[in-house]
Order: C-alpha cells, then sequence, then structure tokens
C-alpha cells in the first residue's frame, strides 16, 4: 500500500514525498487506519519495520487539527533509551515539517542547562513529549508539567522498557494522564508482564502483530564452532581477514566487553566500548568516534543492538550467542544498511551450542560454519541438539526465539502537487524549496 492511500492529510503526505518514502510497511498499512480510527491500539513489531512512522504519522495528522497547546502536553511517546528518544524526535522533526505541530525531547545524561531548557519547554507546553520515563517522572514530581489533557499516550519498545526495569515508572505517569485518552502500546515480545500492563491502561485496543521475518540476504553469515579459550585468536583472525574497520562486537555482558576491549587495546586496535556503566556523554562521546571513523572497533552489549543507526557497518561479530533469536536479528541487523552488503560471524562455544541451534531453527537453515585456523588448535564437534537435551535434562527451558521483520523503501514517484504549505515549528519555517532532512534511514522507521 501506499502511503497516499491512507486517510493523511495533504501535508503530512508532502513531507513523506519530501523525504522520499512512499511504500508503507505491514506495521504501518495495519496501524494507521486504526489509530487514524480513534482506537487504543496493541502492536508487536520489531525494530526496523516501521513502527516509530506506524504511530507518529496518524497521530501528527490528528494533532494538526487540534488547539496548539499552550502550557500543557497534548501527547508522550514514551521510549526506553535517550538514543530512541532522540531518533524518535529526529523522525518527528522530518514528518511535522509542513505541520504546526511542535515538539520536545526529554531525557537523562544531560547537563543543568539542558535540564533546564527542557523544564522550560514543559512548562510551555508541547504537542508532543517524547520522553524516558525516569527523566519525564523527575519532571512531574516538581509539579509543573500538565499531564491533564493528553489525547494519546504511546509507549515504544514497551517490553524493553520493562526489562529496564521503568514498570512502576510508567505507572506512576499513567496515574497523571485523563481516562479519556488513546494509548498506544508497540512491543517486540508479549511476555506476561506486557499482558498485565496492557490490561490496565489500555482500553479495548485493537491488537496488531507482525509475522518475524528473518535476516536480509544482503548478510553473509557464519559462525565458527570454538572453545571459549579460542575466541580471542578468531577474532583477530577476523580482523585480518575479513574487516578491521567499521566493526561491532558484541559480547553478553559488560564485564566481558571491558575485558575485550583491553586486550584489543593491547593489540594497537582503536577500539571503544558500550555499556551500561559509561556515562551519557560518555557514551555520546564513543558513538560520536565511531561515526567519525576515530574508532575502528566497537565492543558493545546489548545496549547497541537496538535503537541506532549506523548504515556503513562492515561486520558484526557475535563474540557470544545472545539469548534469543530476535537479539540475533537485531544484533546482525546493524550491518547491511541502506541497501549494502554486510558480514555477521558468530563465535559458537560448547555452552552455546544448544542456543545457537535455537537460531538455526528459527531461521530454517544452518548457518555455514567456518573451519577455524590451524594455529588455534582443534576445533570441538557442533552437536547443537545433544547440548540441548542435556540443559532439558538439568532442568532448564529452551526459549522460544523471536525475529525482527523487514522494511520496505520508497520507490521514486512524482511530487504531489497544489498543496498547502504551513510552518512547523520545530525553530524553523519552511523555505522556498527546503525538503524535511531524512532523519538517516532508507525508509520511516
Amino acid at each position: 500500500m501506499r502511503f497516499d492511500e491512507l486517510d493523511l492529510s495533504d501535508d503530512i503526505l508532502d513531507a513523506l514525498d519530501a523525504m522520499r518514502f512512499d511504500e508503507c510497511t505491514p506495521i504501518q498499512e495495519q496501524a494507521i487506519p486504526v489509530i487514524l480510527e480513534g482506537r487504543d491500539l496493541i502492536a508487536v513489531a520489531q525494530t526496523g519495520t516501521g513502527k516509530t512512522a506506524a504511530y507518529l504519522l496518524p497521530v501528527i495528522d490528528r494533532l494538526a487539527d487540534m488547539p496548539e497547546a499552550k502550557d500543557y502536553v497534548n501527547c508522550i511517546v514514551m521510549a526506553p533509551t535517550r538514543e530512541l528518544a532522540q531518533q524518535i524526535d529526529r523522525q518527528m522533526e522530518g514528518f511535522a515539517y509542513f505541520v504546526p505541530v511542535s515538539s520536545v525531547a526529554i531525557y537523562g545524561g544531560t547537563d543543568g542547562a539542558t535540564f533546564a531548557q527542557q523544564q522550560r519547554g514543559l512548562k510551555m507546553g508541547a504537542d508532543v513529549v517524547i520522553a524516558t520515563p525516569g527523566r519525564l517522572l523527575a519532571h512531574l514530581q516538581m509539579g509543573y508539567v500538565d499531564l491533564s489533557r493528553v489525547s494519546y499516550f504511546i509507549l515504544d519498545e514497551a517490553d524493553r522498557m520493562l526489562d529496564m526495569g521503568f514498570y512502576d515508572d510508567i505507572m506512576q505517569i499513567v496515574k497523571h494522564l485523563p481516562k479519556e485518552r488513546r494509548t498506544l502500546m508497540f512491543s517486540a515480545t508479549m511476555p506476561p508482564k506486557i499482558q498485565q500492563m496492557a490490561k490496565a491502561i489500555l482500553n479495548d485496543p485493537a491488537e496488531v502483530k507482525i509475522a518475524v521475518s528473518k535476516p536480509t540476504e544482503r548478510i553473509d553469515q557464519s559462525a565458527f564452532v570454538c572453545h571459549e579459550a579460542q575466541k580471542h585468536g578468531v577474532l583477530k583472525h577476523l580482523f585480518k581477514t575479513a574487516h578491521s574497520r567499521r566493526v561491532i562486537v558484541f559480547s553478553s555482558s559488560k564485564l566481558k566487553v571491558k575485558d575485550l576491549a583491553k586486550e584489543l587495546r593491547r593489540s594497537k586496535i582503536k577500539v571503544g566500548e558500550m555499556h551500561s556503566d559509561l556515562g551519557q556523554s560518555e557514551r555520546d562521546e564513543v558513538m560520536h568516534d565511531f561515526r567519525a571513523g576515530r574508532i575502528d572497533v566497537l565492543v558493545a552489549t546489548d545496549i547497541l543492538a537496538r535503537g541506532i543507526d549506523i548504515d556503513d557497518i562492515a561486520m558484526v561479530v557475535n563474540y557470544d550467542v545472545p539469548h534469543e533469536a530476535e537479539d540475533y536479528v537485531h544484533r546482525i541487523g546493524r550491518t547491511a544498511r541502506a541497501n549494502a552488503d554486510g558480514k555477521a560471524v558468530t563465535l559458537v562455544s560448547l555452552r552455546d551450542q544448544a542456543k545457537f541451534g535455537e537460531i538455526e531453527s528459527f531461521l530454517g537453515y544452518e548457518v555455514r560454519k567456518e573451519e577455524l585456523p590451524a594455529l588455534l588448535g582443534e576445533a570441538p564437534a557442533y552437536s547443537p541438539q545433544r547440548r540441548m537435551t542435556d540443559k532439558n535434562r538439568n532442568g532448564s527451558r529452551t526459549r522460544k526465539p523471536h525475529g525482527d521483520s523487514g522494511m520496505q523503501t520508497r520507490k521514486d514517484r512524482p511530487s504531489v502537487q497544489n498543496r498547502k504549505k504551513g510552518n512547523n515549528l520545530h525553530g524553523r519555517k519552511k523555505r522556498n524549496g527546503a525538503k524535511p532532512k531524512n532523519p538517516g534511514s532508507t525508509a520511516p522507521e
């Protein structure tokens, strides 16, 4: 379906046309009409499916017909991390370029001046507030934020927010909201606690579930079956024979990330690390250096697997096998973006064979196994089914894997003519011939 087949205003379609977006993704095709009808919604869709546009476009469209928010807030978008809040804010800027709808982003990890700026924005009121739970709650507790007239309450990556311990914060925020509102919840999975929260805050919601898809064929997937002690040697081999720049290495814990980064620095590799022990300013600096090419290899926990757009990653290495197939797809999806090719390599130790077997079962094919370099010694046999049986005998249960959904990109079409142009309230007015910036991806996320 094309965007101009939906009941969106000409100004919204103008912005999409200027950003060269035409075709809806499945989540957009199914969710936008439901939101335009004024129903609550619970949508199960992975990162990369276009879910941000699925809720922003219809909400902006409806807010444009409402009185300007002065001293109060019309819509709240909750996001689990500062990085995702910033990404949503950039999308908001593009989609609302021709529409008189204002927005402000509220997140932590900032200095006093930025906090004061956020404070002023909330006191003045905004049509859309994009916020992390903890920081919004901090402002609320100071008494100057009016949420009594919120029309839309949106939870993005709800399962991740609950994993990060934000359930109580979200429920505290809900207490400040009017009962007469629309609530939209987007989640990659539907564990019991998500179902519990949905029952508490949604009213007769419509449900949209997007079938999970496999990684793009542009990703060359392979694996090394090895002992844990051989992993560092395999990583060095990959840097010599495959890619040594624009590489992300995912590890299972922040302690392992720190140790691995330290080892790579000893090998004179320009490496950065990303994990939850870093302050926000440190994380921003690392990401800036990586994007600028001052860092060649980024070692990270799953903090980087979602919500970060870096289009030129040459290779992703799973130093440890992720727990879920969904996490595997998110991780390797950092490469082969923007129609480029990419490489993803997973190091599979003995204890991780069962998990990797589950991932292969989800994928529907066996990932190519590479021969271990002779210098590293003999590799263990790959017997994921036996390992899985051993694990079940010990009383643990295998977990159902989940996956990521792909996106569709725009095909060129003639510009929409004779549409009324308005001003945006992001601090700039539309200039003659000006177009909103594409916020950094090949399809509206």
